[in-house]
């Protein structure tokens, strides 16, 4: 295992983040961290025209020795059309599927979370704010990531995400929905959200290191 930040969650210009895709890149380096996902949000509509550059940036990175990954995160699909749209999602190309999760903030479609969960091809349900001890399950069972989130719009639910994590022993991940240029974080930073999340020493360890190993590796990146 490493101790260098892995990033899995991020959004740029093409959606509605603040910079370039090889400008949030390029920042990831500055900051020392070893892979850093490309995320934009995604619907049936957009998901090749995304993909497609992003694909383009995460190339250009490869002169810095980042890992530099294809990603999307599906938002606002009804929930009956998800698995539609995770297949393009990975037929355009996305190495990394992360879906928007249901929050306290947005009005996120019932049902997404628990459609995500049931699906082994998507990879993180981000920011799952109103996860059940069922759906934490499904999450166990198909091998599907919560994330514990640095995003202030998302962090008050991280100690119920934690806690459902725990209960249904489900992989925890740490990551920054990064919009904006100080979004990102460093890896002593991710370590302090797993720990006010409320997660224990060994699960601390396992959001913020084993299980971007995981994920890489899943990848076929590591």
């Amino acid at each position: 295992m490493t101790s260098k930040r892995a990033e899995f969650h991020s959004h740029t210009v093409l959606t509605d983040g603040e910079l370039l895709g090889i400008e949030l890149i390029r920042r990831a380096v500055a900051l020392g961290h070893r892979a850093i996902a490309v995320t934009d949000h995604v619907s049936l509509g957009n998901i090749e025209w995304i993909v497609r550059q992003e694909i383009a940036d995460c190339d250009l990175a490869k002169s810095w020795g980042i890992l530099a990954i294809p990603g999307v995160e599906i938002t606002h699909v009804p929930p009956d059309r998800l698995d539609e749209a995770v297949r393009a999602a990975r037929r355009a190309g996305a190495q990394m599927v992360v879906v928007h999760g249901e929050t306290v903030s947005e009005p996120v479609a019932a049902g997404t979370n628990r459609k995500a969960v049931s699906n082994p091809d998507v990879d993180i349900l981000a920011h799952p704010g109103l996860v059940t001890a069922e759906e934490a399950d499904l999450a166990k069972a198909n091998d599907v990531f919560l994330e514990i989130s640095s995003r202030r719009a998302h962090a008050p639910a991280n100690g119920h995400v934690a806690r459902a994590t725990e209960a249904a022993k489900a992989t925890p991940i740490v990551d920054s929905d990064a919009h904006a240029p100080g979004d990102l974080i460093t890896q002593d930073e991710a370590v302090l959200i797993a720990r006010a999340a409320g997660l224990p020493s060994r699960l601390v360890v396992e959001a913020t290191e084993r299980a971007p190993d995981a994920l890489l590796k899943r990848l076929g990146l590591l």
